[in-house]
């Protein structure tokens, strides 16, 4: 963005530089500098926004880039002498302001280095926020709560509308933060058009990790003519290890605890005119009662349904069936959904959690990038390429096998917005 470059054209850069040594130098090599003056290198700090710089996103940062010496004290400040609270990011670019700035207000960072040879040097600048934005804002929705138990396979989903083009995605993802305890770094992938980005680690999640997420959008400028709409934090924890596999060759589905199967439940699934899709998917929300209608499709009606849990975007779903027990376990009679009997669905619903794996296998279509929360449906390498920043080259998945992926009982995200069911 061009209020982006113009201030870091303007950030200003203070060197502490040495005093200048003299002797003799007869025997040196050439390019050689004595360990003492190798050790009092010049001291230089770069602070950003520029001093004096105006019409600031709410979202700014102080960034801060040091040469020969590390950032020793940040301290912000609004125009009333109050503290602004912040943190450092992880690569030490910047502070980072834990709640957005407020909208025509002046801020003073105060921004301390110590240089390799122990000197110091502290710069101080001033900026003043633009006005409340009047450009339309980009919704964005964070599917992932605060205080609940999500499964091993749950990824911190944020869907947007309109989807970001790609031009943008970089600016996005920069403000888009999880952290992890004990720590299991991730990374962001962005869905091909941008409707959705998708953080995960490069195995599933460890019991009992806690994940806090926050989606610091708001105020945010995207591209030219928009901007974002909120600022989002949440905190959950990881459950035990669930997983079901079901398999359309033996109409079974297998319950898994800890990689160990504790249950086969036949199952029918959808009917070649209406198949039910093949992949890796994630459970996103569930329901004791719910109701299918499809009025204004092709194949229009209305049902009632208990213990429905939903596996994509386009209404697929895991639910009881009463009316098909007779053919679970030999015959595919749905319309995509996968159906078991009464006392299964009820069961599964106080096994499974939002966030645990759902592979299916062996149907007549493939499961379609971003029906659902698709983010294990690729392998690692392939899930980075769809980051917009760059992705740590050591970050890969572990050697060994990982075990099955899954969650306790507990509570689910924000209802998905449609509903075909079958």
């Amino acid at each position: 963005m061009e209020l982006r470059r113009r201030l870091a054209v303007l950030a200003v850069t203070i060197a502490a530089a040495p005093l200048a040594l003299g002797g003799c130098t007869a025997d040196r090599k050439p390019g050689a500098r004595p360990a003492e003056e190798r050790a009092a290198a010049a001291l230089e700090l770069t602070v950003t926004p520029a001093d004096r710089a105006r019409e600031v996103p709410i979202t700014a940062e102080v960034g801060t880039a040091v040469r020969n010496g590390k950032v020793t004290a940040v301290r912000i400040t609004d125009d009333k002498g109050a503290r602004v609270e912040a943190e450092p990011r992880e690569d030490g670019s910047g502070w980072v302001p834990k709640a957005p700035l407020q909208p025509k207000r002046t801020y003073t960072a105060e921004v301390t280095a110590t240089g390799d040879s122990g000197t110091t040097t502290t710069r101080k600048t001033t900026f003043t926020t633009m006005p409340k934005p009047t450009k339309p804002e980009v919704t964005s929705t964070l599917y992932f709560a605060g205080d609940r138990t999500y499964g091993t396979a749950m990824p911190v989903t944020v869907a947007f509308d309109p989807p970001i083009p790609k031009e943008a995605r970089a600016d996005v993802q920069r403000r888009l933060f999880v952290k992890t305890d004990p720590p299991q770094p991730g990374a962001w992938s962005w869905v091909s058009d941008g409707s959705q980005a998708y953080y995960r680690a490069p195995d599933f999640w460890r019991p009992g990790t806690s994940i806090s997420v926050r989606a610091g959008l708001e105020g945010l400028p995207i591209g030219k003519e928009r901007v974002g709409d909120s600022d989002r934090t949440a905190t959950s924890k990881i459950g035990r290890q669930v997983a079901l596999e079901i398999d359309n060759a033996t109409k079974q589905m297998s319950v898994l605890r800890d990689g160990k199967v504790v249950r086969k439940i036949p199952v029918s699934m959808g009917k070649p005119s209406t198949p039910t899709s093949s992949g890796k998917m994630v459970i996103m929300e569930k329901h004791d009662f719910t109701t299918f209608d499809t009025r204004g499709s092709a194949d229009p009606y209305v049902v009632d349904v208990e213990d429905a849990q939903r596996l994509t975007w386009g209404g697929e779903f895991i639910h009881a069936a009463p009316w098909s027990v007779g053919d679970q376990g030999n015959t595919n009679v749905s319309h995509g959904c996968t159906n078991v009997s009464n006392e299964a669905a009820d069961w599964l619903m106080g096994v499974t959690q939002v966030g645990d794996l759902v592979t299916i296998k062996g149907t007549e279509v493939e499961l379609n990038e971003g029906n659902g929360w698709t983010a294990w449906n690729v392998s690692w390498d392939e899930f980075v390429k769809g980051s917009a920043l760059p992705v740590p080259a050591g970050l890969r998945p572990s050697p060994s096998a990982a075990p099955h992926p899954g969650a306790v009982a507990g509570g689910s995200p924000a209802p998905a917005p449609s509903v075909r069911g079958g």
